[in-house]
Order: structure tokens, then sequence, then C-alpha cells
């Protein structure tokens, strides 16, 4: 990899000024959407309080790496439910937030609903598919959520890298919904029950696409001048050369400079190939080295690991904690089953 490593400070919160400080979040929310709008808040600043069964949260077994990453920081309590839903409603009446991930309905049987919680917390339930529209009840995942949104059609066979309907269509609109609840409450003193649907969230990342695209499939290979090719030592870059002037310089670097008027050429399957015979003839590192100072829209396919080591962590990371270790603490605070 090419160049120096850096510690960004963008969507890192001043710590001396995180504007969640002295707020109290409850997390009900089991896998990723939950435990990924959970620790957003925490990284605002929030207390987060993360409620599991004696077994833990599902992810505990089937993601173990990726559960210990977002629950890090947290406060974690187990308890029983239906049978301890006391406990939980006596922790979610000092909350400000309480997240909830369960189908529609579940929470309430459970006794932990948003009519359980005092007026001023601001209750999220993270869903499917809302809490009143014809799919409300079905069962799903992040990669059915995406085939239901119509995010998959360009690429009906491939599976995501990224759980997109998860962490952007749930856990970050989760967050954006809480802080906007929050900021209501600061003048109504209402928190209020917001839903977040996944997969209506996912299908908002692909609905301005519904009168078409400029050409077919844009993001994913129709443009020879917007995919990743291959390099000669079995590595990958990403070539995002839209603009005209980014294209040209390319084309010069490369001395191709009779490629530049056809960017936008009906066979774009024929410039690809012209530019992968290119690409794939030096090293991931002899290229980057090429494009260092050049505005021309060239990248690395970078390995998780190197895109860490080059970025960083945003926050650093928390000690970790077992299973339980605030059970006891927070029974004690509530007096419910001390």
């Amino acid at each position: 990899m090419n160049g120096q490593s850096t510690r960004p400070t963008i969507g890192v919160v001043d710590p001396v000024a995180q504007p969640l400080q002295g707020h109290l979040v409850v997390e009900l929310a089991r896998y990723l959407p939950g435990a990924y709008a959970g620790r957003e808040l925490l990284r605002l600043g929030a207390r987060v309080v993360r409620v599991e069964a004696p077994g833990g949260d599902p992810m505990r077994r089937a993601a173990p790496m990726w559960d210990k990453a977002l629950r890090a920081g947290k406060e974690s309590v187990t308890c029983e439910l239906p049978r301890d839903a006391a406990f939980v409603r006596a922790i979610a009446a000092e909350a400000d937030v309480v997240l909830e991930g369960f189908r529609p309905g579940v929470a309430a049987r459970l006794g932990i609903g948003p009519s359980d919680v005092p007026a001023r917390t601001v209750f999220c339930s993270i869903t499917g598919f809302g809490d009143s529209t014809r799919h409300a009840g079905r069962a799903g995942h992040d990669l059915n959520y995406l085939g239901w949104a119509g995010a998959l059609e360009d690429t009906p066979l491939e599976l995501p890298p990224v759980p997109a309907a998860d962490l952007a269509a749930g856990a970050l609109r989760a967050v954006t919904a809480v802080l906007a609840a929050l900021l209501r409450r600061s003048s109504t003193g209402v928190g209020g029950h917001v839903t977040v649907s996944m997969t209506h969230g996912a299908h908002d990342l692909v609905a301005h696409r519904l009168e078409g695209d400029a050409v077919p499939r844009p993001l994913t290979g129709g443009l020879a001048c917007y995919r990743a090719y291959a390099t000669a030592d079995g590595r990958a870059l990403t070539l995002a050369a839209l603009e005209p002037r980014f294209f040209g310089r390319l084309c010069e670097l490369l001395g191709r400079p009779d490629l530049i008027e056809r960017q936008f050429d009906d066979d774009q399957d024929r410039v690809a190939r012209e530019l992968a015979g290119i690409f794939e003839s030096r090293a991931l590192a002899d290229w980057l080295a090429v494009f260092e100072h050049e505005d021309v829209c060239v990248g690395p396919v970078a390995t998780r690991h190197e895109a860490h080591e080059d970025l960083g962590p945003w926050p650093e990371p928390h000690a970790d904690v077992p299973l339980g270790s605030h059970t006891r603490t927070w029974r004690t605070l509530t007096g419910v089953g001390a």
C-alpha cells in the first residue's frame, strides 16, 4: 500500500463535548442492526446498556468477533424475558433511548413495548418491513431485505459484501431517527415511538433510479471508466474517472490518449478490455505510485487490515466486558430482583 498512515477526525466527535453525554441508551435489539446503532450512539457519548438473554445475543455464537467489536464499551445485563420484564422496564425507566429489534408486537407481548416506557423515552424499533405493511410479520435478514427493496436488481446472483440494509438502511437510519426524536423532545418533553424499516430504507437507497439510468448498470460494470481492474500481482484497483478531465488525464498517463474520445462509446466492454490489458501489466503498488499525485480517481482494492492500518480506528478500542457484568449493579440500582 502506498502513502502514510493517517488518523482522521471525520466522524469522530470531540470527546470533551460529545452531544449524547449524560444520555442512557438501553439496547434490546439483537444481531447487527441494533448492535451497530448502539455502538454509534456510544460513539456520540451515550452510556449504553446491552440487555441480553442469559446465553447472550445469538451473534456471540454466530459471529463472535463482530459481536466483540460492536459491544465494546457497553454495559452488559442479562435477564430472561418475559419473566424479568419488570427488571427491564425499571432499567428503561431511566433511559433516554430504548433500541429494540423484535418483529412488530413482540416487544409489547414481552412487556417491554413502547407503552411500557416513560413518555420522555425515545423508543426505536428497528424492523425488517415496518410495523403496518403487508410484510410486517415476515422473517428475514439483510439479503432478503435488499432483494425485496430492488437493491440487487443489477447483480441478482452476487452477494453484497456489506450488509447495507442492516447497517445503513437499518442502524444508521435508526441513529438519525433517534437524534431527531431527542431534538424534538428538547422542546416537547415527549420522546415517542419511531419505527425503522430496513427494507423501505434499502429501497430508498435505489429509488432515485426508478426513472432510469444514463447507461445500463452504471455502478456495476456498465461503464469502463467505473470498474475494478486486476493488476499483475493478483490484486485489483478501482477506477471511477467519470468526469472527462479525470479520464483524460488517466489515458495520458497510460500512454493511450486515443481512448479519451472513447470514454462513453456504445461498446463499453471493448474499452474495458483495453484498459484491463494495461492494468494487468503492472503490480498494484506500481500503479498507485504512478497515480499518487494525479487527479484520476484511482485507488486500491484494499484488504480490511490494510484499510484499518491506513485509516485507523475511530475510537480507541474499549476493554472487553464479560456477559452479564453489570446485571447485579442494575438490579441494585433498580431494586428489582436485587
